[in-house]
């Protein structure tokens, strides 16, 4: 029996959830980010990071997700961050 692959947007529901327990005052986001980091790697996803630069706008697209069920506030986000990190992997890939 195969585990059938997760989308982008069933991991970015994994992490809300995840992120609703909040068992450590501070750390659980970090853990809940390196999760999502390696279940998009294990499901062949281009993987991100959160920059700093976009923490408010992942904090407030959490806060949408859980209050109002809102998803694309933190999808974009999400999306926003990965193309930054493709950008980056692709830099170190290109044949100079």
């Amino acid at each position: 029996m195969t585990i059938p692959k997760k989308t982008l947007e069933d991991i970015i529901e994994f992490h809300v959830r995840f992120e609703q327990i909040h068992p450590i005052q501070d750390g659980n986001g970090r853990v809940g980010r390196i999760i999502m980091f390696r279940k998009c790697l294990y499901n062949n996803i281009m993987p991100f990071y959160i920059e700093d630069r976009n923490k408010d706008f992942y904090l407030r697209g959490i806060q949408r997700y859980q209050t109002t069920k809102e998803k694309g506030y933190l999808i974009d986000t999400c999306l926003n961050n990965q193309d930054n990190c493709e950008k980056i992997v692709n830099f170190f890939l290109e044949d100079n």
